[in-house]
C-alpha cells in the first residue's frame, strides 16, 4: 500500500501505465461527487494534481507549490499597485524570480562551466535546494552533488510568467482565490509536457458549471486512445527498435540506416509529443475543461514558418506575445535585441569552444548593420529577421545549453528567414540562385572531399529540379499543378525540418555535464555515416531487415497526411458510436496498442524539457 502513494524515481507516473489509469478512474468517480460544485471541485482537482506531480517528481513537489504561492501573492500585490513604474519593477521581479528558478535547475552546469573557465575557477555543481532539505530532515536524505531538473518545470513557470505578465498589461484579473489560482498552474493533465495554458484561456472556466455531452464524451475518448497509439504503437516502437539504436552509436550502422533513423525520429518525436497532448486533452475534457491546439498536422506545413505556426503552437504563441513581440518584433530592434547578439556570440562561443564565433557573429552584426544603415527602406524587413532569429536561437536553449540545441534553433531561424527572402524572389530569379549555390556547393564536393558537401549537393540538387521543374510548368491556377507543387513544398520542408532534428536529438537525454560535447560527435558521426558513398546493392537488403519499422514510418506519414476533412470525419464518426460498441472498440485498440510495448515504458520525450 505504500507504494501506491510514495515516489519511485525509476517508474514515474505515466500516460501510459495501467496505474495511472487506475489513478484517473478513482480520481473521476470522486470527481463525480463534486463536479456541481465549482470551488470544491477546482480545490479537489488541485490536490489531485499536486498528488500526480509527487507520482512524477517526488521532492520537487515543494518547488510546484512555492511557484504557485509566489505568483498568486505577486499578481494580487501587482494588482493593487498604481504607478506604472512600480507595477513594471514588480513585474521584472517577479519574471526574474520564475526565470530565475528554470535556469537554476536548467542551466546550472552550463553557467558554472562558464564561471569556470572565464575565470579560471574550479567551481562545482550543488544542489542547494537538497542541502535545505537535509537540513529540515535533519539527516542525509537527498543528493546535493548533482542538480536534476524536475519534470515539467519549463512549462509552468512558463505559465507563470505569462500570468504575471498578462496581469500587469492588465489583460486579466488576478485569480481571487488560492485554490482556483493552484488548480490553474497545476492542472496535471498538461503539467509536466504541454501544453502551455495561458490563464485568459483557462481562467474564465473555472467556475463554469461542469458540462459533458454524449459527443463530447466520444471525442474524448477518442483524443485519449489517439494518443495511445501515437505513443505506444508509432513513437516508441520506433524509439525502441530503430532509432535509438542508431543513435546511440552511428559509426555501426550505415548511410542508408542513419538517414532512415533521422526520418524515423521526425515521426517519433511527432507521435510522441502530440500524442500526450491528445491523452492530455481527452482526459481535460472529460472533466469538463478545454486545452489549447498544440498541433496541426506540422508536416503538412508548405514552408518553415508555417511548420512553427503548426508545432507546439502553445510554445511559439508564447515566445511570439513575450519574447519577439517585446523586443520589436517586425517593427523596430530594441535594447533586447542587441543585448541578445552579444550574449548569444558569447554563449555560442563558449559551447564551441572557439572565440571565432563570436568575431563571426560581431562581423555579421556589422555588416547587417551596415546595410540597414544604407538602405533605410530594407531596415524593417531587417530588423524582423533579426528578432525572428533571436527568437529562435533562445527557442533553442530552451531545450538545454547545448551547443547542438543552439544550432538546432539558428538552422531554423535561417529557414524561416531564406523563405521570407525566397518569396520575394522572381521564379527566374529562383533558378538562378539556386543553381548558383548548386554549382559552388558541388565544387566544394570536386575539390575539398567530404560527406557534408555530398550531402548540401544532394540536397540543393534535388531543389534544384524541382525549382526548374515548376519553372517550365503551367500556371499554378490548374489545381492539379497546385497540388503537385503544394506537395514539393510540403517535401522539402519536411525533409528540412528532419534533418534539423539530427541536433535536436544529438543534444537530447544526455548528463548536462558532457551533453555538448556527446551531442557534437553524434550529430558529426551521423552527418560523415549520411555523406559518405552508399554501396546500393546493399540498400534492398537493409531495408528488408529493418522492414517492420519503414512500413510502420511510411504508414504513420500517410496517417497524417489525410486530409483534416476525413480525419474529423471519422473522429465523429467514432464519437456517435453507440456505448458497447464505443467499449469494444476501447478494449481492441488497448489490446492492439500494449503488443508493440517491447520494453519498460518509454518517459514521454518532453519530460526532459
Amino acid at each position: 500500500m505504500t507504494q501506491l502513494f510514495s515516489f519511485d524515481p525509476a517508474h514515474p507516473l505515466l500516460f501510459t501505465q495501467f496505474y495511472f489509469w487506475a489513478f484517473f478512474a478513482l480520481v473521476f468517480a470522486l470527481f463525480s461527487l463534486c463536479h456541481s460544485k465549482p470551488l470544491l471541485r477546482n480545490g479537489y482537482l488541485f490536490a489531485v494534481s499536486l498528488f500526480f506531480y509527487y507520482k512524477t517528481s517526488g521532492v520537487f513537489l515543494a518547488l510546484l507549490v512555492f511557484v504557485i504561492v509566489y505568483n498568486f501573492l505577486a499578481a494580487k500585490w501587482l494588482n493593487r499597485l498604481r504607478p506604472e513604474r512600480a507595477r513594471s519593477v514588480l513585474t521584472g521581479v517577479s519574471v526574474f524570480v520564475d526565470l530565475g528558478i528554470l535556469a537554476y535547475f536548467k542551466y546550472a552546469y552550463f553557467i558554472t562551466d562558464f564561471v569556470n573557465r572565464l575565470l579560471g575557477l574550479s567551481l562545482e555543481v550543488h544542489d542547494v535546494l537538497g542541502q535545505w532539505l537535509n537540513l529540515l530532515c535533519g539527516a542525509s536524505v537527498f543528493r546535493v552533488d548533482a542538480i536534476i531538473l524536475p519534470v515539467g518545470i519549463s512549462f509552468f513557470t512558463f505559465q507563470a510568467v505569462s500570468y504575471i505578465v498578462d496581469v500587469k498589461r492588465r489583460k486579466i484579473q488576478p485569480v481571487e482565490n488560492f485554490l482556483d489560482f493552484g488548480f490553474y498552474l497545476s492542472f496535471f493533465p498538461q503539467l509536466v509536457a504541454g501544453p502551455i495554458v495561458r490563464a485568459s484561456e483557462f481562467i474564465s472556466q473555472l467556475h463554469k458549471p461542469y458540462s459533458l455531452s454524449r459527443r463530447w464524451f466520444g471525442i474524448a475518448v477518442f483524443w485519449i486512445l489517439n494518443g495511445l497509439c501515437k505513443k505506444l504503437i508509432l513513437s516508441d516502437y520506433l524509439a525502441v527498435n530503430f532509432c535509438d539504436r542508431v543513435f546511440e552509436n552511428p559509426l555501426l550502422y550505415s548511410g542508408f540506416e542513419n538517414l532512415s533513423a533521422l526520418f524515423c525520429y521526425s515521426l517519433q518525436v511527432y507521435a510522441d509529443f502530440s500524442g500526450y497532448t491528445d491523452i492530455a486533452t481527452g482526459v481535460a475534457m472529460l472533466m469538463g475543461f478545454w486545452l489549447p491546439k498544440n498541433f496541426d498536422s506540422p508536416y503538412k506545413a508548405l514552408n518553415t514558418q508555417q511548420f512553427w505556426r503548426r508545432w507546439h503552437m502553445s510554445l511559439s504563441r508564447w515566445l511570439r506575445d513575450y519574447l519577439y513581440i517585446p523586443l520589436g518584433g517586425n517593427r523596430n530592434a530594441s535594447a533586447g535585441t542587441y543585448i541578445i547578439i552579444i550574449a548569444v556570440a558569447v554563449i555560442g562561443s563558449f559551447l564551441s569552444g572557439s572565440w571565432w564565433v563570436a568575431v563571426a557573429v560581431f562581423a555579421l552584426a556589422a555588416l547587417i548593420g551596415l546595410w540597414a544603415w544604407k538602405r533605410p527602406q530594407d531596415r524593417k524587413l531587417i530588423t524582423t529577421n533579426i528578432n525572428s532569429m533571436n527568437t529562435m536561437l533562445l527557442g533553442g536553449l530552451w531545450h538545454g545549453a547545448s551547443w547542438n540545441f543552439m544550432i538546432w534553433g539558428g538552422l531554423n531561424g535561417i529557414g524561416m528567414i531564406i523563405y521570407k527572402l525566397w518569396t520575394a524572389r522572381t521564379l527566374g530569379q529562383k533558378v538562378l540562385i539556386v543553381s548558383f549555390f548548386t554549382l559552388l556547393v558541388g565544387a566544394f564536393a570536386l575539390w575539398t572531399p567530404a560527406p557534408v558537401w555530398n550531402l548540401f549537393f544532394v540536397w540543393l540538387l534535388i531543389i534544384w529540379v524541382g525549382t526548374a521543374v515548376k519553372a517550365v510548368m503551367p500556371g499554378p491556377d490548374r489545381a492539379s499543378v497546385r497540388w503537385l507543387s503544394n506537395a514539393w513544398d510540403i517535401f522539402q520542408t519536411f525533409v528540412f525540418i528532419t534533418f534539423t532534428r539530427l541536433f535536436f536529438r544529438s543534444g537530447s537525454n544526455l548528463d548536462p555535464a558532457q551533453a555538448n560535447e556527446q551531442a557534437w560527435n553524434t550529430a558529426k558521426n551521423m552527418v560523415n555515416q549520411i555523406g559518405s558513398a552508399w554501396d546500393l546493392s546493399l540498400v534492398p537488403r537493409m531495408a528488408w531487415e529493418h522492414r517492420a519499422v519503414l512500413l510502420l514510418f511510411v504508414l504513420g506519414m500517410i496517417v497524417h497526411w489525410l486530409p483534416e476533412r476525413f480525419k474529423r470525419r471519422y473522429r465523429v464518426v467514432f464519437a456517435r458510436l453507440p456505448l458497447p460498441v464505443m467499449a469494444l472498440l476501447v478494449v481492441l485498440t488497448v489490446f492492439l496498442c500494449y503488443q508493440f510495448i517491447t520494453a519498460d515504458l518509454q518517459s514521454f520525450i518532453y519530460f526532459q524539457f
